[in-house]
């Protein structure tokens, strides 16, 4: 890993910085995304506010304790809070229960299904509701680590201790285990169904090429990988954890097996978030001293959005357009940048 710090010298890169609409927050966010042209930025308790691309502020309270996950389709966010319930916020800044665990464990995991179906999962059970259906739940060895649909059909990832289970919840019983040794976290498929990915506990990515199941071992890592985010058309996945962005290659039928990672963007300083940009060969990276560089897939050139604040970032997403993107730390400073 390269010690480079391209901003020692601010000629040399292109700075956007004086376009941001800065945007306070001021408390903790986990996440941003995007309804219609609104950045949510979801905070770790009770409040998603919505940002105009002017910066004007709508806090909505959506919880009574603790936001635990989200997702979004970009017409609604899903969120999992740690009272039991599933939240649902729409464009309109509406929010509903979606469902209540009847236990009232915490939520852990949430995940959104292209045709409408929301998966959630408490403790060791993954749960299931299509828009029409009931609700259909499965249980796994152990705590359910994270979730995610395939781009086809209606199958659901469900990564946990040593490994993934496959579930179609169509399927009575139909459910087939993917096995690897250790924590997996985060989970998710490649954009075209060829490949399943893992973030594990340890400073590791593990994948399976879902063909014929054959393993995938992304590892080198300094620190967990906390955040990842495939390239437009899937011929990429773009990963946190080093001090560089690190991003493997998918483009081929073996996927990264035997092939090095891109190493893009490096600062003297973790990558704490990265987003691909969702048509072009362009991703944005935050980093953990505040800095966010959105950088150039095919040749690494960098442009500069925010300078080196202090406290890491903690969300970052374009809108389905990739007209904005937006970003926060974990204090809650955040903002807004238009192309």
């Amino acid at each position: 890993m390269s010690d480079f710090n391209p901003l020692q010298e601010q000629e040399s890169i292109v700075s956007v910085t004086d376009r941001v609409v800065p945007v306070a927050i001021g408390a903790a966010v986990t996440a941003v995304h995007f309804l219609g042209d609104k950045a949510a930025f979801v905070g770790a308790e009770e409040k998603v506010t919505l940002v105009d691309p002017a910066g004007a502020m709508s806090p909505v309270e959506v919880a009574f304790g603790g936001i635990l996950c989200s997702t979004s389709d970009g017409k609604r966010i899903v969120m999992g809070c740690d009272d039991g319930k599933v939240v649902v916020l729409d464009r309109e800044g509406a929010v509903s229960t979606f469902a209540t665990d009847a236990k009232r464990r915490w939520i852990d995991s949430v995940a959104l299904h292209p045709d409408g179906a929301v998966a959630w999962s408490a403790g060791k059970t993954a749960f299931v509701q299509a828009p029409k259906g009931e609700v259909k739940s499965f249980e796994v060895p152990s705590t359910v680590g994270g979730l995610a649909f395939a781009p086809k059909g209606l199958r659901l990832a469900i990564a946990h201790y040593n490994g993934v289970t496959l579930w179609f919840p169509n399927m009575a019983g139909n459910a087939e285990v993917l096995e690897w040794a250790g924590s997996h976290l985060g989970v998710t498929f490649s954009p075209d169904n060829k490949f399943l990915v893992t973030a594990m506990h340890e400073p590791a990515l593990h994948g399976w090429r879902l063909v014929d199941g054959k393993h995938m071992r992304m590892t080198g890592y300094p620190a967990r990988v906390r955040s990842i985010s495939w390239s437009a058309g899937g011929k990429g996945l773009a990963t946190s954890g080093a001090d560089t962005v690190i991003v493997w290659p998918f483009a081929s039928k073996d996927g990264p097996m035997g092939k090095e990672p891109a190493m893009l963007a490096p600062l003297k300083a973790k990558v704490t978030m990265v987003a691909c940009h969702p048509k072009q060969d362009i991703l944005a990276a935050g980093y953990s001293d505040g800095t966010i560089l959105m950088v150039r897939m095919t040749d690494g050139a960098e442009i500069l959005v925010r300078a080196n604040k202090g406290q890491p970032v903690s969300a970052l997403a374009w809108n389905a357009k990739g007209t904005l993107l937006a970003f926060a730390d974990q204090d809650g400073d955040a903002g807004l940048l238009e192309l």
